[in-house]
């Protein structure tokens, strides 16, 4: 399915007063936020704010108790998580989800060959409509591998890359979904300076690609450096939203982080 492409500045994902509870539990409560197309919007808040939560039921992890959310038009509630995702919606997770024992190039292959349309004989016959569709493939793969900096590293095992490429390999497979929006989980989890800095640099170069881009992340200078706009969780609710210096400056924001360190949100 081809996503439907907005107008620059038009909202394309809404949550809609959604809240969930797990028996007494609040882990949301009536959120309600935006996402127009071509932003870098931050989701942020101190650990057990909701921020995953939220991400859950985005992408139809998790179903809410009350609420909806909305994606170009489209009511997602109800959902499951590839059917989100062939609407444009795809996510990463905090832990790396990559295939360990195959290649770079193959892992990003595999992420590419959902969206061919040969049939099982073309497939097995090896037919030219096959040849050329696998060429055209194997062309996105490396312009994936490129965008990501992982053009090198093309033959090496998965499970052998370093940590901080494991991770740039966990996008690169959510690229190969052709995202017309793109949720970051903790994308710089873990990571050093150096790698957190590439990070950054590729969000912005997906974000030039004409992918919108919803994020949630721990390290806070790469939020504030990085996103349109933060929207700040604490206990299941919206407590500030706004560009990042307004975010910084916000005194309900500062005293939901004390204690939390000037680096972790």
């Amino acid at each position: 399915m081809t996503p439907e492409r907005s107008t620059p500045g038009e909202t394309v994902l809404s949550i809609e007063h959604v809240a969930v509870r797990f028996g007494g539990l609040v882990a949301l409560s009536d959120l309600d936020f935006t996402v127009r197309d071509g932003e870098i919007v931050g989701l942020i808040g101190p650990n057990g704010a909701g921020k995953t939560t939220a991400f859950n039921v985005v992408t139809g992890f998790l179903r809410p108790t009350d609420g909806e959310v909305r994606y170009r038009g489209t009511r997602l509630t109800g959902l499951k998580p590839h059917e989100i995702a062939g609407l444009g919606l795809v996510r990463t997770f905090q832990r790396t989800s990559i295939f360990q024992n195959n290649s770079v190039f193959e892992n990003v292959l595999i992420g590419l060959h959902r969206r061919g349309r040969s049939t099982v004989w073309e497939t097995l016959l090896a037919l030219p409509r096959e040849q050329a569709a696998e060429r055209a493939l194997a062309d996105d793969a490396n312009e994936i591998l490129r965008l990501v900096g992982l053009e090198r590293r093309w033959a090496e095992l998965a499970g052998a890359l370093p940590y901080g490429e494991q991770r740039l390999l966990g996008i690169a497979l959510a690229l190969a979904a052709k995202p017309s929006m793109l949720l970051l989980d903790e994308p710089v989890s873990g990571m050093n300076p150096s790698e957190s800095a590439k990070v950054m640099h590729l969000i912005r170069s997906i974000r030039a690609s004409g992918v919108t881009i919803l994020l949630v992340e721990h390290d806070m200078p790469m939020v504030m450096q990085v996103s349109d706009r933060v929207v700040v969780l604490n206990y299941g609710r919206i407590i500030a939203e706004g560009p990042p210096a307004d975010i910084q400056r916000n005194p309900e924001v500062i005293r939901a982080y004390l204690g939390e360190g000037k680096k972790r949100a």
